[in-house]
């Protein structure tokens, strides 16, 4: 069950941050499945660890919860996290210039995480591993059954 507006509540206490799920960012899925963003400045799986480190480099407040999104399919860990960001201090004001809304952050996200280090190395294996099946796609082609 759902929580009432509670106006005592600051914006320091954890229930008032913001909420970001790795499906947010996910290039991979539709707007209809939970990406917010454009796929053009979406990541493809992005992973909740990814998510704390950028945001945790940038000097905000961050907490994980093992949270899944409620639109997510697949119950496996790599899916799994919700990110807790706190945007503002008690009066109000945004903790960090750069980032006054949850867009804001989410965008910073989708331009961030490509660059982080683990994901220049994925990218390298992937190309590896897509250029070796082409080579031996005419292996296994024989006579047929007769």
């Amino acid at each position: 069950m759902a929580l009432a507006w509670n106006d005592s509540k600051k914006h320091s206490d954890r229930e008032r941050w913001v909420c970001i799920y790795p499906i947010y960012l996910n290039s991979k899925k539709t707007r209809a499945e939970g990406r917010k963003l454009t796929k053009s400045k979406c990541v493809e799986n992005p992973t909740h660890q990814e998510i704390r480190d950028v945001l945790t480099a940038a000097g905000l407040n961050v907490g994980v919860e093992n949270k899944l999104h409620p639109r997510e399919r697949s119950k496996e860990l790599l899916y799994r996290g919700r990110i807790r960001v706190q945007l503002k201090d008690d009066d109000g004001k945004p903790m960090k210039q750069e980032f006054p809304s949850r867009d804001s952050l989410l965008l910073y996200l989708g331009t961030t995480i490509p660059n982080l280090k683990t994901r220049q190395g994925k990218q390298s294996s992937a190309e590896q591993t897509t250029q070796q099946p082409s080579a031996s796609a005419k292996k296994g082609k024989g006579k047929g059954r007769r």
